[in-house]
């Protein structure tokens, strides 16, 4: 299995990080693993569509908020929370510690 393509930090855009998080099933990903650090794809579904979520993992990929390795056959999703400091400071903290 191929490994995902993540974006290089100096070429995440405030856009897209915003644009992902700005949906409901996408920002409580980012709370989870903002809470547990890293949790296979499983755990991060619960009773949603396995379709829907697939296009949910992609956009927070694309955008630089998420990470996914292939371990076996599971794949691992974290944060890249140290790289979006870096890029944006203090925006995910706002973000979620927002109600």
């Amino acid at each position: 299995m191929a490994a995902y393509d993540h974006p290089d930090p100096a070429t995440f855009e405030l856009t897209l990080v915003l644009r992902a998080l700005a949906d409901p099933a996408r920002l409580e990903i980012v709370r989870h693993l903002e809470r547990v650090g890293e949790a296979n794809c499983a755990t991060l579904i619960g009773t949603r569509p396995k379709s829907s979520m697939s296009h949910h993992f992609q956009v927070l990929r694309d955008s630089g908020i998420l990470r996914t390795r292939i371990e076996g056959v599971q794949h691992r999703n974290s944060l890249r929370r140290e790289e979006l400091d870096e890029r944006f400071p203090g925006l995910l903290a706002a973000i979620l510690n927002a109600p």
